[in-house]
């Protein structure tokens, strides 16, 4: 899983690794090599070189973890859960006629209520995906739907539909040989 889909490092993972910043630069200010504190802590020599010189530059609080990477989230978090309480009423709540989101309606959702312009496409589809939410998909069925003109359509024109046509004739795709009687 890649980082932009949510696959980066947790708060836990985060704490994990400052914890070996931190006792790894007990060793650097004792004065073992970059060497031996890489092989110490299994890491490579350019990372504790890198620690070596945050610590020389700002002490142990330049070792310290800054958060997650990457851009600041338009939404907070509220916003993110009404947006998908919002999203779970349907498009009909929000006055469109069918019932599927597209990611423009969503777009428009988020601008009117509020007040965020998510410019590029791909950016609120990964929020979404990341939200577990599915823009695509009714989260109900129609109330037209008719369970019994389905199932006869299953049973007498499917299988007709699915059988090959008796007087199709055997071609080839190849435009220089043709078919074999």
């Amino acid at each position: 899983m890649r980082y932009a889909q949510g696959g980066g490092l947790d708060a836990a993972a985060r704490a994990r690794r400052e914890q070996v910043r931190m006792a790894a630069v007990e060793f650097i200010a004792a004065g073992e090599s970059d060497e031996q504190v890489a092989a110490r802590f299994r890491v490579t020599k350019m990372s504790v070189n890198r620690w070596r010189r945050a610590f020389a530059r700002g002490g142990t609080a330049a070792l310290t973890s800054e958060g997650a990477g990457g851009n600041r989230p338009l939404l907070t978090e509220d916003q993110r859960r009404e947006l998908v309480e919002l999203i779970e009423q349907g498009p009909a709540a929000h006055g469109h006629l069918d019932q599927r989101w597209t990611l423009a309606r969503i777009r428009e959702l988020i601008r009117v209520r509020f007040a965020v312009d998510y410019r590029s496409s791909g950016g609120l589809h990964e929020m979404l995906t990341r939200l577990g939410v599915s823009w695509q998909v009714p989260t109900r069925r129609a109330v037209e739907r008719n369970e019994e003109a389905i199932a006869a359509w299953r049973e007498e024109t499917w299988p007709d539909i699915r059988g090959r046509p008796r007087n199709a004739a055997r071609t080839s795709a190849s435009k220089t040989k043709p078919a074999r009687g």
